[in-house]
């Protein structure tokens, strides 16, 4: 479960930086079974992401904001 999390919020981030449309999809998971929000940055940022915000939805999603590498808004 927590790798589709991984994959779903970094497949939202690649898609909104690149005008692609696309629907949020959240989880029914309980919170205990999501990637730790610490551990879930440490990735993002070693990718080269600079995050600027980051938050739980009440949609049960990671909503984040930031730069990519080349420092383009995400």
């Amino acid at each position: 479960m927590k790798k589709s999390l991984i994959i779903a919020g970094l497949s939202a981030i690649a898609l909104s930086g690149c005008g692609v449309q696309s629907t949020t999809v959240c989880t029914d998971a309980p919170m205990d079974q999501w990637l730790d929000q610490e551990i879930f940055q440490q990735g993002l940022v070693a990718e080269g992401y600079e995050i600027t915000e980051f938050k739980v939805t009440e949609g049960q999603c990671y909503e984040i904001y930031g730069r990519n590498a080349g420092g383009e808004k995400v």
